[in-house]
């Protein structure tokens, strides 16, 4: 049996990949590069449906690191249950912070200040004057406090927030102040002008911007999701923007991608981008970096970054 890694990326183009393995090229095509059973180290195909990345998964019988190239791994986790025991699932910390931090902080701006609605007056000619938010003297609540909720607070800093309040799944205290618990969500959502969703998508997650939820924001606040768009309540999100008691800017949706004849697309006061947050131009050379440091760990039997569990235990 060789030992195969599966990469997405063309491994002639990763500097520094390791001698040992082979490496076969696969980013979803019909036909395996290789037989399945081989695969000690598969990297799952980036922006490619579930069903694409999850189908050579069953005939993986040697797999021992299944690696994503994105923060989520929600739309993997379906395929691990057929997997032996000691598999160990891993995301791409580290690779998507900036991207997604500059689009959080991007659709925050484009919504307070209208940018939407002078890029509509431009086409007819208009010009649209009149006061708008500002970002200044506001207070933000990032709900999902990891790397990439730590990365949207760097870039908060310069425009002079009145305050940023972290949540996150347990309490900690870090070099910026306190992180407090999801449970404390309920008193501190009526604080806040504007509600960053940054948080993986799971069973104690999905659904978390419900109705409930939604209803304690104070009168005019913005909820942005650069999470999962299961997170919110799509429904729920509808009612209270249809009356333009709150406002939402959203990378991510549910469904998704988003029908063109979904009333989401035309909600008052609702900023669509189509899960942007991921893709630009500094994802790949932070993508071959991640990689090439894992599969040296992984050849160097070192322990590897961002494990996020794994199987049988």
């Amino acid at each position: 049996m060789t030992a195969d890694v599966w990469l997405p990326l063309d491994p002639d183009e990763i500097e520094g990949l390791p001698e040992g393995p082979v490496y076969r090229f696969w980013d979803g095509a019909e036909e395996f590069p290789a037989d399945p059973a081989d695969c000690v180290y598969y990297v799952v195909p980036y922006m490619k449906p579930p069903s694409v990345g999850l189908r050579p998964l069953p005939r993986m019988t040697s797999v021992q690191v299944v690696q994503t190239l994105s923060a989520g791994v929600d739309h993997v986790r379906p395929g691990l249950a057929g997997l032996p025991a000691g598999v160990r699932l891993c995301n791409a910390r580290g690779v998507h912070e900036a991207s997604t931090a500059e689009l959080a902080l991007g659709l925050i701006l484009a919504s307070l200040r209208g940018i939407p609605d002078f890029v509509r007056a431009q086409e007819k000619g208009e010009w649209l004057g009149g006061f708008r938010p500002a970002l200044a003297d506001r207070t933000v609540l990032i709900v999902g406090y990891g790397s990439i909720g730590s990365a949207i607070e760097d870039r908060l800093t310069p425009f002079e927030v009145a305050r940023v309040v972290r949540v996150a799944r347990s309490p900690r205290t870090t070099a910026r102040g306190p992180v407090r618990p999801f449970t404390e969500l309920p008193s501190l959502l009526p604080q806040a002008d504007v509600v960053v969703l940054s948080t993986p998508l799971d069973e104690g997650t999905r659904r978390l911007a419900d109705a409930g939820f939604l209803a304690r924001m104070k009168d005019g606040a913005l909820l942005v999701n650069v999470a999962r768009g299961a997170v919110v309540d799509t429904e729920a999100l509808l009612t209270e923007v249809s009356t333009g008691r709150l406002t939402a800017a959203l990378d991510v949706t549910d469904p998704e991608p988003l029908p063109a004849d979904h009333p989401l697309w035309r909600a008052p006061g609702v900023l669509v981008s189509p899960h942007a947050g991921g893709p630009t131009s500094a994802f790949l050379p932070r993508a071959k970096r991640l990689l090439t440091d894992q599969l040296s760990r992984f050849v160097n039997r070192e322990p590897l970054r961002n494990v996020i569990l794994t199987t049988g235990s």
